[in-house]
């Protein structure tokens, strides 16, 4: 736990890439097989789900410290971050824990979930009380289900790969879909010939990037395939011996939450791998993606909501045919295998290709996305692999441009991390029947000298607190940018916002220039 402690304050420290790199491979180097591979569990983003209620936690730690409640609060306010308050509230460490990683995991956090709040009061009071500060700290993030650190996979692939001798791309491929942190998948990691020994493992997805400056500079367009950019849930579809797999983008297995796609992988070929995009759909066209949430929220899917919210596969790529992994292959032939193994009359929607003879022509078509119910057009290279992750050069999104509205900052709130103690959580609202309304809450899209700007006047036009969150005197205007929009009951402005930023702040306009709720209504399909 010692030396865990001691890489997640490393990777804090700098924002060097390859420094970061070098400290992971000095510790992988170093760490026993199995502290190891609960390291880069973790790194790569998995972790357990939340055992204990922060509430509890609190109490605990109030308890320990010796403290009053409202003292727990002020300081949480102050350092921004709960697993960090509870570090720095306790006595200074009289021991460090040397105790590995394994250990502390699997015989002391992982069987939290099986007893009662006094045995978990115990053994978390007991913990704080054997590690130093650096060490409750790491402890107190994996507790809390919330530990994250400046570090991508990419990252973590290259040290691993490093330590394997082996590329990045085939480390990311072993990390993929369902494994257990043991010291024996440590070894099989690190193997020269690893096995793929996980029947429903997906590979690791090819990811696009904004395109930058113009269109007409890709070259010419005939070296390119046109899809239209639908708005799902990004999956890949596994057939293989017989068994139907499917994983989300975020490494969830969700096939039973899809019995349509189930039904469709028992018409496809053994050893059958596809990437596409999950969309709810109906009468040949999307629907709205908050009809996909209706049924992501439910844990039966009932009859009623399987016809009411159909659900296809709109499959755009090949990486798995007839069980050899055709990545390395062009797009083009790809493409052209995908074709002629789709199912005719069933779930599997090909992506259509658009055709054009010219950028221009092209340009024109995609301003009419939004009436096609897509956000643009993805350019592919026709000539490309299918790369791991996100690289420039093959894959390009040409998102049409965000919807936008003016909006009255009301409320803020601090920060976390390195914005605890700054107001830099808004909540910004429009004018219905004379009144403002809350209609979307934003955290990005200013610069640190706009941030410090905004919270300079919240704390000068703090009108009523409600806990951490302060009602300010409504006269900021924000233009704010959003990928969707749909009617909400369960939103004050009877309207939800999907992926709201703050574009620009409107010093030019004032309060009761901000955008109405007829407005915005009039942007609903």
């Amino acid at each position: 736990m010692k030396d865990f402690a001691e890489l997640y304050a490393a990777l804090d420290r700098t924002t060097r890439t390859n420094d970061k790199v070098a400290t992971l491979i000095r510790y992988l180097k170093a760490a026993p097989p199995e502290d190891a591979a609960w390291a880069v569990h973790f790194l790569i983003g998995r972790r357990p789900k939340r055992l204990l209620p922060s509430r509890r936690l609190a109490e605990w730690a109030v308890e320990e410290a010796g403290i009053p409640d409202w003292l727990f609060g002020e300081c949480y306010q102050a350092v921004g971050d709960f697993a960090e308050t509870m570090a720095l509230l306790q006595a200074p460490a009289a021991t460090s824990s040397d105790r590995p990683l394994r250990y502390w995991v699997e015989d002391r956090l992982l069987p939290l979930r099986d007893v009662d709040d006094q045995t978990r009061r115990a053994r978390v009071v007991s913990a704080w009380r054997e590690m130093d500060e650096g060490q409750r700290f790491a402890w107190n993030k994996l507790i809390t289900g919330e530990f994250r650190v400046g570090v991508s996979q990419r990252l973590v692939f290259r040290a691993v790969a490093e330590v394997a001798g082996t590329t990045p791309e085939a480390v990311a491929h072993r990390l993929m879909g369902e494994w257990q942190p043991t010291a024996e998948f440590w070894r099989q990691l690190l193997a020269e010939d690893a096995p793929n020994a996980d029947l429903s493992r997906p590979y690791p997805f090819c990811l696009a990037y904004p395109l930058e400056g113009s269109v007409e500079a890709l070259g010419d367009l005939g070296a390119w395939q046109v899809e239209w950019k639908y708005d799902g849930i990004r999956a890949q579809l596994i057939r293989r011996q017989w068994q139907t797999f499917i994983w989300s983008r975020g490494e969830e297995l969700v096939t039973g939450r899809f019995p349509e796609l189930q039904a469709l992988g028992a018409l496809l070929p053994e050893g059958t791998v596809i990437d596409g995009e999950i969309l709810p759909w109906k009468q040949g066209e999307p629907l709205p993606f908050g009809q996909m949430q209706r049924r992501i929220g439910r844990k039966v899917l009932g009859p009623k909501i399987l016809a009411e919210v159909p659900v296809v596969l709109v499959g755009f790529d090949l990486l798995e045919f007839q069980g050899e992994d055709v990545r390395s292959r062009p797009l083009a032939w790809r493409r052209a295998e995908l074709e002629k193994l789709a199912p005719p009359a069933s779930a599997l929607v090909l992506s259509p290709v658009v055709e054009a003879t010219s950028w221009e022509e092209l340009a024109r078509l995609r301003q009419h996305a939004r009436a096609r119910k897509v956000e643009g057009f993805m350019l592919k290279r026709l000539e490309s692999v299918y790369r791991v992750g996100r690289r420039r050069g093959d894959w390009w999104k040409w998102k049409i441009e965000p919807y936008s509205v003016d909006a009255v900052l009301i409320y803020a709130q601090p920060g976390t991390g390195r914005r605890a103690g700054l107001f830099t959580d808004y909540t910004f609202g429009i004018w219905d029947n004379g009144k403002l309304v809350p209609f979307a809450k934003a955290y990005s899209g200013l610069d640190d000298e706009e941030i410090r700007q905004v919270d300079a006047f919240v704390r000068r036009n703090t009108i009523e607190k409600f806990g951490p969150v302060h009602a300010v005197k409504p006269e900021l205007v924000f233009e704010l940018a959003f990928e969707g929009i749909q009617a909400s009951p369960r939103h004050h402005s009877g309207i939800a916002v999907r992926f709201p930023r703050m574009a620009r702040w409107r010093h030019d306009k004032k309060p009761e220039d901000a955008d109405t709720i007829d407005t915005i209504r009039a942007l609903l399909w």
